[in-house]
């Protein structure tokens, strides 16, 4: 009898496995070849954190260096942040750029540019360009009056 719910959780975890797509694995990927491509497959990582549109335009620039074989060397350091920002916006955009760096690493290079790129440090910006409310003050300011 404990057979049977083995058999069952087995059977669902092949189904599930089977029906959805998973995430290619990173060797096969393709290699990157030039600096763009670095910060092309990092913007696509990018994921930012989810605040009110009253917090758009928060800027944090990041320095990180990698190895020949695509993985972070050392410890990524902050080195700007967007100075109107609250402690726990900042916190929120430390996670995310974090969570980016682990989700894109190991990077694979190729052997030319990881031999290139090991050890120098990488001055990386995420900037949250999300649209700013417009105020509606202006908007009011902006109306002819009314004449009676």
């Amino acid at each position: 009898m404990s057979r049977k719910p083995s058999l069952v959780v087995f059977a669902a975890l092949l189904a599930i496995s089977i029906l959805v797509p998973g995430t290619p694995a990173r060797a096969e990927e393709a290699p990157a070849n030039t600096l763009h491509e670095i910060f092309e497959k990092l913007k696509h990582c990018w994921k930012s954190p989810r605040l009110p549109l009253s917090h758009a335009g928060m800027q944090v620039t990041v320095l990180v260096s990698f190895t020949r074989n695509g993985e972070i060397l050392g410890h990524p350091r902050i080195t700007y942040e967007s100075p109107n920002a609250t402690d726990d916006d900042r916190l929120q955009y430390r996670i995310a750029v974090m969570n980016t760096l682990q989700a894109c690493t190991p990077m694979p290079f190729t052997d030319s540019l990881g031999n290139a790129v090991a050890g120098r440090p990488f001055t990386v910006r995420f900037d949250d360009r999300r649209r700013k409310p417009k105020p509606r003050e202006r908007q009011a300011w902006l109306r002819p009056p009314k004449i009676l």
